[in-house]
């Protein structure tokens, strides 16, 4: 099985699933339809890790990078779904039904510090999310030759959420502490 194709499907059943759901709600005034579409979202990760673990469990396949990248997609879906999904309906609120428009996100302050720290905790939430997937995989299939590159996936997402931390949240804390020291020297 291929997963990189399962992972591609799932990303624009993803996008496919939104705006249907989206447009059945904004478009046509069908709520409830919109609802179950948009409850259709979970489905795809389901569907994902499913096919993952089968493939490897029951079908016998050798863990390679997509097995990783999937699993590292399902913790990038669940924690970060709710909020791509609430900028997308706020956009599809604006343009197709006259709703406020969306919030961007703050460039300076105190609201860009909290902002960056929050999408760094979600970050975390993923990373956690796709080593407890990685680790439950690599328990079910219980051959460590096969799982090997899972491992190496565990060490990657959390190399990326440690390098997250520093250029991201600890940087924009840092200078926007700085700021006003610079606008006090400039007068």
């Amino acid at each position: 099985m291929n997963i990189v194709i399962a992972i591609l499907a799932c990303e624009i059943g993803f996008w496919v699933v939104l705006f249907s759901g989206l447009a059945t709600r904004y478009l046509l005034r069908w709520r409830r339809l919109s609802t179950v579409l948009l409850l259709c979202v979970p489905l795809l990760d389901l569907a994902l890790l499913s096919l993952i673990t089968w493939d490897l469990r029951v079908a016998g396949a050798t863990a390679d990078f997509a097995h990783g990248l999937g699993a590292v997609y399902l913790g990038f879906t669940v924690a970060f779904g709710h909020t791509i999904i609430a900028r997308v309906d706020a956009w599809f609120s604006h343009r197709f039904a006259g709703g406020p428009e969306p919030t961007k996100t703050p460039k300076h302050g105190r609201d860009r510090v909290v902002h960056e720290w929050k999408d760094w905790g979600r970050m975390v939430v993923c990373a956690v999310i796709a080593t407890a997937v990685l680790g439950g995989i690599t328990w079910l299939v219980d051959d460590p030759a096969r799982t090997a590159e899972l491992a190496g996936w565990i060490g990657r997402v959390w190399l990326v959420t440690g390098i997250w931390f520093v250029g991201w949240p600890v940087w924009v804390t840092v200078t926007e502490a700085a700021r006003p020291a610079q606008r006090s020297d400039a007068r």
